[in-house]
């Protein structure tokens, strides 16, 4: 059996940035651990499989080491993959069925909008030996739904320098950490960086999904509902985003950097 697979550079319009995943378009579904093994192959951060048998289109998202529920990155390229090919018209709505909720695309002159559900959130404590692990010390800290951290600095500096220390965050309750802060950029609202250490992701070089938790803590500190924002990680990423009621819109671009056939057994 011969399948075609893509790779996609997500939240960029310029090749070899942004964040790359893997998008298999499929007609029927595929053995779980058959899409963890292709997931792993292709080593990137997440690699979607969208069902288009029925709709709404199933879409399921793997890293190298598991599956998990939602995963922004990869649904904006699938969605570039199903409009680029004509697969799904420009002027059509997309409706994705992802296990960590229903997602509704569409496509206009800015980019792919996507529309994801918007987390809950509290404020914690700040982590015992957080500055040591990660580099600085939060002014907050939050939690939100899916166990993401989420660490508020006081500089886009302490975010550029932070040096994780990977192998200690997931025994320390930081497995899933956003840290983030105000940008001194006119251009630019917030910046953020993302790491995953306990899903097989040190650091992800932009995470849409992250967007679903950091718009409302930022809706909370701002009292602003719309944000321009930079993943400052080494590939670095755009993105626009806007809270409306209970959910977060998100638009960004992507670009396809090739596609291949995988035999597989």
């Amino acid at each position: 059996m011969k399948k075609i697979i893509y790779q996609v550079d997500a939240f960029t319009k310029e090749a070899f940035k942004g964040n790359p995943a893997g998008v298999m378009i499929l007609n029927e579904n595929l053995n779980p651990k058959l899409m963890q093994d292709i997931a792993n192959e292709m080593n990137l951060s997440e690699t979607a499989f969208v069902n288009i048998s029925e709709k709404p289109f199933e879409i399921r998202y793997f890293t190298p080491t598991t599956e998990i529920p939602l995963c922004g990155h990869a649904t904006l390229a699938s969605a570039h993959i199903l409009y680029e090919n004509n697969i799904i018209a420009e002027n059509e709505i997309i409706q994705f069925k992802a296990k960590g909720g229903d997602l509704e695309i569409t496509k206009n002159t800015n980019g792919i909008k996507m529309v994801f559900p918007k987390y809950e959130i509290n404020k914690i404590d700040n982590i015992e030996n957080f500055e040591k692990i990660i580099g600085f010390t939060p002014i907050d800290t939050y939690s939100s739904e899916n166990n993401w951290i989420i660490a508020i600095s006081k500089t886009e500096n302490e975010i550029k320098q932070a040096k994780p220390v990977f192998n200690e965050m997931g025994k320390n309750g930081l497995g899933h950490l956003m840290i983030t802060s105000l940008s001194e950029r006119e251009n630019i609202d917030f910046v953020v960086r993302c790491f995953a250490p306990i899903s097989g992701i040190n650091e992800d070089p932009v995470t849409g999904s992250a967007q679903c938790a950091l718009v409302p803590v930022w809706n909370l500190r701002t009292e602003n509902n719309e944000f321009k924002v930079e993943q400052i990680s080494e590939r670095t990423g755009q993105l626009n985003v806007k809270l409306v009621d209970n959910q977060v819109e998100i638009i960004g671009n992507a670009i396809t950097i090739f596609k291949a056939e995988i035999n597989i057994r």
